[in-house]
C-alpha cells in the first residue's frame, strides 16, 4: 500500500510534476487544492494535455521521471496508456490526468472539481 504524504511533501510534489510537465511542453497546465473539498479522494489534481497521442505519452513519462529523480516517488497506479487519450497517474495524494484535447474538453475536471482552489501554470 503506498504510503500518504505530508503536505509540504504534497507541495513539493505538485510542484516536481508540473515541471515534468512543462520540460515537454504540456498545454494548459493546471493544478486543483481539493483540500478543502469534503469530496475529494487527493489533496491535488494536476492537469494538462498534449497535442498528439505521442505528445500524452512523453508528458506521462516525463511526469513519473522527475517525481522518482526529485522524490524518489513512484506512482502506485498508472493507467490509459493504449489509446494516449487520457493517462492517470496516482501518487495517492496527487493524481495527474494527461490527456487528449478533445477528452479534456470532454470530461472538464476543472469544472467538476471547480470548488477547488485552481493554479495555473505557464508551459
Amino acid at each position: 500500500m503506498a504510503k500518504k504524504i505530508q503536505t509540504s511533501s504534497v507541495e513539493a510534489l505538485v510542484a516536481v510534476i508540473v515541471h515534468g510537465l512543462q520540460e515537454k511542453k504540456g498545454i494548459n497546465i493546471v493544478s486543483l487544492d481539493l483540500r478543502k473539498t469534503s469530496s475529494a479522494f487527493a489533496d491535488f489534481f494536476v492537469i494538462c494535455h498534449g497535442g498528439s497521442a505521442r505528445q500524452v505519452d512523453a508528458l506521462a513519462d516525463s511526469v513519473e521521471e522527475e517525481a522518482r529523480k526529485a522524490m524518489g516517488e513512484k506512482p502506485a497506479h498508472r493507467e490509459g496508456n493504449d489509446e494516449a487519450e487520457w493517462v492517470l497517474l496516482d501518487y495517492i495524494n496527487v493524481v495527474v490526468h494527461v490527456f487528449s484535447e478533445e477528452k479534456r474538453n470532454f470530461y472538464q475536471l476543472e469544472e467538476l472539481w471547480g470548488d477547488g482552489v485552481i493554479t495555473k501554470h505557464d508551459s
